[in-house]
């Protein structure tokens, strides 16, 4: 029997995720109007560029008309590249199938991200961004993992790229050791809200940070910016909890006072091992089990289809793991499997790998795995009748994950390949 293969919007946007988009001028001209991408266009040896420089600044984020999110990897060995102009509109091009364009936009350069709060300070450093109709609440970003090592292995998580709390959170007043986020960060913050939701649709709101090695403190660190994030939220759009996992009673704090409507304690991988190998801070600070409970308990509070998981797909086959692509996909689904059964829905995002890009069929490995897992989720949250609550999240602001995607596609569109 055939296997299953993406097709669709979701088909589109794996291809696109893996394969990048190559430097042209319209591309280079989006990024003067686009929300800028956090990595420059970096240009191959030998590859035109009109910069001299050897990098040039590219869009984040691109949209299809049928508002599929796909965060944009520039690539110069990639067969798609952009053409048009911001008046008559962009397409999305394959070398191959020119004659079959992609009509795009690019997620614009809203006029917040020019502006300053009402003590000069510039509002794209106060902690808040968007991708697409999501507002992210970041004021704390140092994590503390990054300062820990036990037995001489840093304690951070091996994916990430927080850092610790040092000079570049120095602007949101984030030191190491204090909890409490200050008065004049949550007030830069509050203008940054109002600016973005007057000029930006925004449908969800996540609160994210930094790990503190105390869970405890972490949660009273949550707490009062769950509250000052409440109390500037007059819409009352709905906010996610993107802590770690905590204490009990923290939780039902959360709970009791209505603070969020969601949450998300990214587990990250799955199965302890594994755990203990990825994200060694979470795992000696917390513990896999004791995580795990912290969201079962967030299930009995919340209930099925408001608790989440954000995991990393493909870490596992970075080369240390000495993992094949089947195997670390049949782990993944065991994992989906299981969480689901206790009404945690986790999301996956895609891993862009460092080590193990070495290996020259690290790529097709990757994606075999992630389309796998993509795949027998879909079925499986339908088994168990979970689906992403659209107050988290949506397709519409999931630039690196599927499960919107493919919530939302007709069985009509999904093909199985010969």
């Amino acid at each position: 029997m055939p296997m299953a293969k993406l097709a669709g919007s979701p088909a589109l946007k794996t291809t696109v995720m893996f394969e990048g988009i190559r430097y042209s001028d319209a591309l280079g001209a989006a990024a003067e109007h686009s929300l800028p991408n956090y990595f420059p266009y970096r240009f191959k040896a030998g590859e035109h560029d009109p910069t001299g420089t050897g990098k040039a600044s590219i869009p984040y984020l691109i949209n299809t008309e049928d508002d599929t999110l796909i965060r944009v990897l520039g690539n110069g060995d990639s067969p798609w590249s952009v053409v048009g102009n911001r008046q008559e509109g962009y397409k999305l091009v394959h070398d191959e199938r020119r004659d079959d364009p992609v009509a795009i936009r690019f997620e614009p350069l809203h006029d917040w991200l020019q502006q300053q709060t009402s003590d000069g300070f510039p509002i794209a450093q106060a902690g808040v961004s968007t991708h697409g109709d999501m507002m992210v609440i970041n004021v704390a970003p140092g994590c503390e993992y990054f300062l820990n090592k036990v037995d001489g292995k840093s304690m951070r998580c091996t994916f990430c790229s927080y850092g610790a709390p040092d000079k570049r959170t120095a602007h949101l007043g984030q030191v190491a050791g204090q909890v409490a986020i200050p008065e004049l960060t949550i007030k830069r913050m509050h203008e940054a809200m109002d600016a973005v939701t007057g000029e930006t649709e925004i449908n969800h709101i996540y609160l994210v940070g930094g790990s503190l090695t105390d869970y405890e403190q972490e949660g009273q660190r949550f707490l009062q910016l769950a509250r000052a994030v409440q109390a500037n939220n007059p819409g009352k759009i709905s906010v996610t909890l993107g802590s770690g996992a905590l204490p009990d009673e923290i939780l039902q704090q959360f709970y009791d006072e209505q603070l969020v409507d969601a949450v998300c304690f990214n587990l990250e991988v799955w199965s302890e091992a594994l755990f203990a190998r990825v994200c060694p801070g979470k795992n000696n600070y917390v513990g896999y089990d004791r995580w795990i409970k912290s969201l079962e308990r967030a299930v009995e509070l919340w209930g099925r289809g408001r608790v989440y998981s954000a995991m990393v797909a493909g870490i596992e086959l970075e080369p240390e793991y000495d993992m094949e692509w089947e195997e670390a996909a049949d782990l993944a689904v065991q994992g989906v499997q299981d969480l689901c059964s206790r009404g945690i829905i986790p999301i996956y995002s895609l891993y862009y790998p460092t080590g193990g890009k070495d290996r020259s069929d690290y790529q097709s490995r990757l994606r075999s795995y992630f389309e796998h897992l993509a795949l027998s989720y879909r079925d499986i949250r339908r088994q168990h009748e979970l689906s992403v609550w659209d107050g988290f999240m949506c397709n519409r602001c999931a630039y690196m994950q599927l499960e919107c995607d493919m919530d939302r596609q007709t069985e009509g569109q999904v093909s199985n390949g010969q």
